[in-house]
């Protein structure tokens, strides 16, 4: 952050009826949590969840890092989100705004979402699907699939959602590594006015072997098209449902059992399946789309997220139901049928808080840029108070134009930094308290201790960048790496740094404001779009293409849409390629990575080299190349390199 940098206070109309009002407000929150951190908590959860059988231990840190929070109280998650607001009146207020890729809109009150969870809940269980069991969600942005998730919270099975861009190899290993009693899918999905196969990848993750666990595949059928069934295992969602009661009594459940288990990249090949609670994790989103959404009775809520990542699951799934909030859920894309639907959704449903990627941001400002007709400037957005950015720091240049092109100068944007692993926001500003500086993500949520520190946990002086880690356990807080406890510890609780919550990513904050900014990733894993992947995981991928490859690496580089690109950099098992041909094996590769990951996993930029550049010992200088991928010059120490020569054939290979 530079003085030069803008800086926007709260709009005093906003910030005088806010939850929390003021930056006093929201230091007295910090000091409440500094001087009683259960207490803190405990208070809130009272307030904000309703329990069964209340608790009475906030927290249980005698086995840290596998910390437990309100371990002897009992709810359940869709009793919070769904009941409670009808007993308080709200059943036929609408939930869920849903509108379709092409356009058309069904509007779900809080009566009938509950009666669709209870059928789908009770359908579950006549399969034998019980409290305990693990069931994958496979499906495009739908009610169904929030219903579904709904469903399983209702009686006890902890859902793992696979988003619906991930290969039948990706779903495969999600299978396999949760033992699914259950796949809920849909015959297809439709997004920018294609049909993309669901029901025929899960057919074909299956077909792979490692998925005996499941006992039944479910069909939601939103096409129509035929697909095959297989007999005895494979049911129409509409068939298990059919004659199911409307009502379910829900499945009372410890605190801390797990709600859902949602895979995330790591620096090795295998995803990380990231343990939620139950308990912590409610309080958590309701507690932040209270305070950072400043979410009110009236307001409509619109998170573009999808419900297969983690912003889905907190944003659209859980937090805004749990406060009776209204809220849209897009089935299509932002461009199609052209780049002004989101604008022209937000002028039709009249939302007022709009939460996106800055992804999304940059792709549309370069379609407004060629398009003028897209341009936010032809739609009405005055129903616009908040807006939201997540997903990877967002760029102070887009951060500028949302705010004056889309938020028309008043909108308060609430840039929050947070992760899988963390189930809600982390670093964020309050849009009733903090001043805005376009960049950062400015404070820490009241409660949590985030921090900067050197290798060895001691704290570094604001102004100078470092590792960023929390202090304190809080509530929402990854749990356990399911199955994989040691490589949980490994990976976020590693002994040189004194016990604190690694978060993998570099910060620094500012040396007057204190205000923290996101610097990257600090380990082998890529945020493209917002979607995190390990390099591993996509060298792992291109190696597995053995008739072509011999080895690969993967490195990121920025870019301007996607905030980071891949690029591999591979050897053949067969002489190095040039022109047409190399052209014609690089979209080979992008196919067989799509193939085995997804489509967001295809490298933006793939080089052919005789060899990678490696010390003596054999490692791979990766450093070197993340200079080469960025266009720089090589100014480092080539002094261990093996085969020098390697960096002028990578650098020129474009």
């Amino acid at each position: 952050m530079t003085e030069e940098l803008k800086t926007y206070a709260p709009p005093p109309a906003l910030a005088a009826t806010a939850h929390v009002s003021g930056m006093a407000a929201y230091e007295a929150l910090c000091q409440e949590a500094e001087n009683d951190h259960t207490g803190y908590w405990g208070r809130l959860a009272r307030e904000l969840v309703s329990w069964k059988k209340p608790f009475t231990k906030v927290l249980n840190d005698s086995e840290a890092p596998f910390f437990k929070w309100f371990e002897d109280g009992t709810l359940n998650a869709s009793y919070n989100c769904l009941d409670r607001n009808i007993e308080r009146g709200l059943g036929d207020k609408t939930a869920l705004i849903f509108e379709a890729d092409g356009g058309e809109v069904t509007k779900t009150t809080y009566a009938e979402l509950l009666a669709k969870t209870c059928q789908i809940a009770n359908g579950l269980k006549s399969l034998g699907v019980a409290k305990g069991d693990r069931v994958v969600i496979y499906i495009s942005m739908s009610v169904d699939g929030v219903a579904a998730m709904q469903a399983c919270a209702r009686i006890g099975a902890t859902h793992s959602v696979v988003f619906g861009g991930f290969s039948a190899q990706s779903l495969r290993d999600r299978i396999e590594d949760t033992g699914a009693k259950a796949v809920i899918t849909a015959d297809h999905q439709i997004r920018g006015g294609k049909q993309l196969p669901l029901k025929a990848i899960v057919d074909e993750a299956i077909g792979l072997g490692g998925c005996d666990t499941v006992k039944n595949v479910l069909v939601v059928k939103r096409s129509g098209a035929e697909v095959a069934m297989t007999a005895g295992r494979d049911l129409w969602m509409a068939d298990v449902v059919s004659g199911q009661p409307t009502t379910c009594e829900p499945e009372w459940v410890e605190a801390e059992h797990p709600l859902f288990l949602l895979y995330t990249s790591g620096s090795t090949g295998k995803p990380k399946g990231v343990q939620h609670s139950t308990g912590g994790y409610l309080l958590h989103a309701a507690l932040t789309t209270k305070w950072t959404f400043d979410l009110r009775a009236d307001d409509i809520f619109w998170c573009t997220a999808d419900i297969g990542w983690v912003t889905g699951h907190t944003y659209i799934a859980y937090g805004p139901l749990a406060l009776g909030g209204t809220e849209i859920v897009f089935e299509g894309v932002p461009t199609y049928p052209d780049a002004g639907r989101f604008w022209k959704m937000i002028q039709d449903h009249k939302v007022s808080i709009f939460y996106t990627a800055p992804t999304a941001i940059r792709s549309l400002i370069k379609a407004a840029e060629t398009n003028d007709t897209v341009h936010p400037k032809h739609y009405d957005l005055s129903s616009l108070r908040i807006l939201g950015s997540v997903g990877e720091p967002i760029n102070p240049a887009a951060w500028e134009w949302y705010h004056h092109h889309v938020g028309g100068g008043r909108c308060p944007i609430v840039d929050t930094f947070w992760q899988t692993e963390t189930g809600g926001h982390m670093i964020t500003p309050l849009p009733g308290a903090t001043t805005l500086v376009p960049g950062s993500c400015t404070l820490p949520f009241p409660g949590i201790s985030a921090a900067i520190v050197d290798e060895t946990g001691n704290d570094v002086p604001n102004g100078q960048g470092g590792i960023l880690v929390v202090k304190k356990p809080w509530p929402s807080m990854i749990r356990t790496i399911w199955g994989d406890p040691a490589r949980f510890k490994k990976s976020y609780y590693p002994s040189e740094l004194r016990g604190y919550y690694l978060a993998g990513d570099g910060a620094i904050r500012d040396a007057k404001t204190g205000y923290f900014t996101i610097t990257g990733r600090i380990d082998d894993v890529l945020n493209v779009s917002g979607h995190r992947m390990g390099t591993m995981e996509i060298e792992s991928a291109l190696v597995s293409c053995t008739e072509l490859v011999a080895e690969a690496a993967v490195v990121g580089r920025p870019d301007d849409t996607t905030g980071e690109a891949i690029c591999a950099f591979v050897v053949l098992k067969r002489p190095r390629p040039t022109g047409e041909e190399a052209k014609a094996i690089a979209k080979q590769l992008r196919d067989h990575v799509g193939k085995e990951i997804g489509p967001i996993a295809k490298p933006k930029d793939i080089r052919f080299g005789d060899n990678l550049p490696k010390t003596r010992s054999g490692k791979i200088m990766r450093r070197l190349l993340r200079a080469i991928a960025k266009g720089e010059a090589i100014t480092q120490d080539t002094s261990t390199l093996e085969n020098p020569a390697i960096l002028d054939q990578l650098s020129q290979n474009n």
